[in-house]
Order: C-alpha cells, then sequence, then structure tokens
C-alpha cells in the first residue's frame, strides 16, 4: 500500500481517491461524519482505531501556519461492528433527516468453518450497501426510502497481517491526503494536551478542595465530589 500511494496515479491511487471523497462529501455536500461498519468480528475495535486517526489528526481549526480554517475539516468518524450497527443505528442511515455517508469493510474468505454463516453475513452487507442506495419509493409513509445514501465498500480477499497493515495503510495515507488538502498539519493533537495539562490542576484541587479562582461549573462539581 505504501508502495501504490507513492506511485500509483491519481485516478487508480486509492488513498488520494478516498481523501478526495472525504473533502467532496465534507466540503461540497457538508456532510458532518462518516459511520464505519465492518462486517468481520476481527475487525470490531476498527471504527475506534479510525476515530483516533482521523478525528485526532485533522479534527482542527486552524492551518499550519495557525490561520483560520474558511471550510470544515474532519468530519465525525463513528461506527460499531454491522450486525450490531443494523439494530442499532442503521434506522437512522437510512430513513434519518441527515444523510451519513457509511464505509462498509468486509473480507471475502472466513476462517471459520461455521455452515452458511459468512454467507449470510455477506448477504447482509450487501444488502445495507444496496437499501441506502436504491431505497424503496414504492411505499408510503414510514415505508418509505429515499435511496441516494452514499456509501463506500473496502472488500478484502481474507483477513491476515498483510491484508490487515494494508487497510491500515490505507487509512492513515487517505487522512495525510485530506489533511493536506484542508492545509492542516495532521501530525499533532493540541486539542488532546489542553486538557492533560488542566486535569494536573484540578486533581491538585480534588485532593485538596481548593476552589478558588476556577470557573462557576467545575468549581460546584468538585465541591460535590468532595462531600
Amino acid at each position: 500500500m505504501d508502495a501504490h500511494f507513492r506511485s500509483a496515479p491519481f485516478e487508480q491511487n486509492l488513498p488520494v481517491r478516498l481523501g478526495l471523497l472525504d473533502v467532496w462529501y465534507r466540503n461540497f455536500h457538508g456532510f458532518t461524519s462518516r459511520s464505519v461498519a465492518p462486517y468481520h468480528s476481527a475487525l470490531k475495535r476498527y471504527p475506534a482505531y479510525l476515530q483516533q486517526l482521523e478525528m485526532e489528526s485533522n479534527g482542527k481549526r486552524v492551518d499550519a501556519q495557525g490561520e483560520a480554517l474558511p471550510f470544515s475539516s474532519s468530519p465525525g468518524v463513528w461506527g460499531e461492528p454491522g450486525t450490531n450497527g443494523q439494530h442499532a443505528y442503521f434506522q437512522m442511515l437510512h430513513q434519518g433527516t441527515d444523510v451519513v455517508p457509511v464505509e462498509f469493510v468486509t473480507v471475502k474468505t472466513a476462517k471459520h468453518s461455521l455452515p452458511g454463516h459468512h454467507t449470510l453475513l455477506l448477504a447482509n452487507v450487501l444488502a445495507q450497501a444496496q437499501a441506502l442506495m436504491l431505497g424503496k419509493t414504492d411505499a408510503g409513509g414510514h415505508k418509505h426510502f429515499t435511496g441516494n445514501r452514499p456509501s463506500t465498500f473496502l472488500l478484502l480477499d481474507e483477513l491476515n497481517p498483510t491484508s490487515l497493515g494494508a487497510l491500515i495503510a490505507l487509512q492513515e495515507h487517505r487522512v495525510f491526503v485530506s489533511g493536506s488538502l484542508w492545509g492542516i498539519n495532521s501530525f499533532d493533537q493540541w486539542g488532546v494536551e489542553l486538557g492533560k495539562v488542566l486535569a494536573k490542576d484540578v486533581q491538585l484541587r480534588l485532593n485538596s478542595g481548593d476552589g478558588a479562582g476556577l470557573d462557576a461549573s467545575t468549581a460546584g462539581l468538585l465541591a460535590r465530589l468532595r462531600t
């Protein structure tokens, strides 16, 4: 994947295409978040990894020169394994008032031998992508699905160290691409550092009970925690 990103022409370069797609969705369509739905139990923590990768890297309001951005940057990234998500937030994805692009990830060949299990899993992920795209417009009211809701489909032949590494590298390069297009320094995280600095002071105050100089909200919570 590293060699592909370095040498493939833009029209065939997967990290470049995904990075461009992210900017297109965020700045031209105004979509505020992206849902990640892995259909493989071994990828259950994959959405959490992408949350940290993308939002910590590109969740910024200034460019690399410290100037305020004139446009939006990183969307919110969230998700769950697809079979869990189908019975939780997929209702909103299909019929909610906000359009949320979905990124499906699944594996062609399973390592287990459970009869019919993997075929059923693949049927579900394909059906969800189809339903988002086509909807159901021959019914009215609460049974109407508008369709035309975007999704991306990443398919691994099998899940192994090589394919997982390629998937992670793809996402890292993708974030670099979108961050570069936004003019962001994707390699710092000062939003994380502020909380760490404040936590040291609050820890001392929790031990001492000293609320002097604190804002009313924090002082009130501090007092409540010490009663």
